[in-house]
């Protein structure tokens, strides 16, 4: 085979790490953000947080503090300052006893004051307990714990404990009778029958939340009527209700009711009001969800008549090069050492560079949506106009993909609420002008023209629909029943209500 040497002509697109990074730094959100910096604060010395305007340390707070209450208790009379030898000695003599029992403890004894269990703070100064709060307590483990509490035999604790591990999350027994006996790992010889199930069970439908264990609703609702004192008004009808007439209460049937159970409009809907105070679904009252902090980005405000954008300074990481060990860095040495510390010295500069590339393009974005939407700010979201990253990308001179990285996970603080820079993005439908109108001020518009219907004769989705195309907003019904799900909203036939 002949070798021969050819000369050839041809592009590709290469990313750089410097590119990389400074792409991955604008997908992360601003708490993902305070994690890497963390790691790289970890992993690379040239690189120190900026703490010019940082505030005072806790230490120099308590040391001042400790200094004053001690000048103002030696104006106050005290002739031997506290922090003297002597003030030391008198203290320990007039507080110590000579003899002590043997079964004293030191707590007994000697006040030590609040500094032994005072509760660390956060670098901001809250209080640790405040910011940091432990996993919530499921459903299950909070049916365990009043299983402890209880009394129970050898077999009625294991056959309590089934039960418990059948109940789902609203706090409904999902397994039939018949499937928990089989389930128990139980000597046959017992004789242990569904009687004996049904009794452990009537017990912890008695345990909190009143109503747990219930096979279905009607059940659920009965348990909690029961549960009332006897002298509840109206607890007798309730209990007629939810037991005979279910279903025709689940289809708002009200007038066949009225009949049959023979009460007049006004007593029914004291009836309806106390099975509206009870809970269909009482495991819901016990969640181990923990609440989701947001930390906003962007603050957006009015200042003389004008909207502004500015960044979120305490959300911003603050990062600055280490002058030391810069200073360390010699330009025409190659040795081990040197060759170290330059590298680091590169990199930190890319990471500084690539974090001020997220600063001016987070705010480039935001100040672009909140120009596009200034109707929304000014009139709510009725006013909302139709966007697209298209129409961002074209404004900032920036692909599609880098604005939908930019906008997801980033939160902007109006005087409207906080909302996720993703919200401001919807679709549009024609109207009759020729316009546009977005999917959010139709959505607004409905929950509005549902807020004032007639309780007593709600709106359908066709008649959303025509009073829509009066307004010149052409919307399909099943475009109304799909933003109505959207918003969980019921259908007309569960809305309708007594007047």
């Amino acid at each position: 085979m002949k070798q021969s040497i050819q000369l050839r002509l041809g592009q590709h697109l290469t990313m750089t790490p410097q590119l990389q990074q400074a792409i991955r730094l604008l997908q992360l959100s601003t708490l993902e953000l305070q994690l890497e910096v963390q790691g790289i604060l970890d992993s690379n010395l040239m690189l120190e947080p900026d703490e010019a305007d940082a505030p005072a340390s806790a230490d120099s707070n308590m040391e001042a503090g400790q200094e004053q209450r001690n000048k103002n208790e030696a104006e106050a009379g005290n002739e031997t300052p506290p922090d003297s030898p002597e003030a030391e000695v008198s203290s320990a003599s007039e507080t110590i006893p000579e003899d002590l029992p043997v079964d004293t403890n030191w707590e007994d004894t000697f006040d030590m004051g609040a500094t032994s269990f005072s509760a660390p703070a956060d670098g901001d100064g809250r209080d640790f307990f405040e910011t940091h709060t432990g996993s919530g307590e499921t459903l299950h483990e909070h049916l365990a714990w009043q299983l402890d509490l209880t009394r129970f035999s050898d077999i009625d604790r294991h056959i309590a404990e089934t039960i418990i591990d059948s109940i789902n999350d609203d706090g409904y027994l999902k397994a039939s009778l018949e499937e928990l006996r089989e389930g128990l790992d139980l000597d046959p010889e017992l004789g242990i029958g569904v009687e004996e199930i049904e009794a452990v069970l009537h017990r912890i439908q008695h345990f909190d939340p009143v109503g747990v264990g219930a096979r279905d609703p009607a059940e659920c609702l009965v348990i909690q009527l029961l549960a009332l004192d006897p002298d509840t008004p109206c607890r007798k009808q309730a209990l007629q209700l939810v037991q005979e007439h279910v279903t025709l209460l689940g289809n708002r049937d009200y007038n066949q009711i009225m009949r049959r159970m023979k009460l007049s409009e006004a007593e029914l809907q004291e009836v309806l009001k106390l099975v509206q105070s009870l809970n269909p679904r009482p495991g819901s009252q016990i969640t181990s969800a923990t609440p989701q902090y947001v930390v906003p980005d962007v603050f957006v405000f009015k200042n003389k008549s004008k909207w502004q954008v500015d960044l979120n300074i305490e959300a911003a990481p603050r990062l600055r090069i280490n002058s030391h060990y810069a200073s360390l860095v010699k330009r025409a040495d190659n040795s081990e050492d040197n060759t170290y510390l330059r590298n680091h010295l590169q990199e930190a500069r890319w990471f500084l560079k690539s974090l001020q590339s997220r600063h001016e393009t987070l705010l480039k974005v935001a100040r672009c949506i909140v120009d596009r939407q200034r109707n929304f700010f000014e009139y709510g979201e009725e006013a909302m106009k139709p966007l697209v990253l298209r129409d961002i990308a074209e404004a900032v001179e920036m692909h599609e993909s880098t604005i939908s990285r930019v906008t997801t996970q980033k939160y902007m603080h109006t005087p409207r609420g906080i909302y996720e820079f993703k919200y401001f993005f919807s679709s549009h439908v024609g109207t009759e002008d020729g316009g546009e109108c977005s999917a959010t001020a139709i959505r607004a518009i409905l929950k509005k023209l549902i807020a004032a219907e007639t309780p007593t004769k709600p709106l359908s989705d066709s008649k959303i629909a025509a009073l829509l195309a009066d307004q010149g907003i052409k919307v399909a019904r099943r475009t109304i029943a799909k933003y109505r799900e959207a918003m969980s909203i019921p259908p007309s036939n569960e809305r309708k209500r007594l007047s």
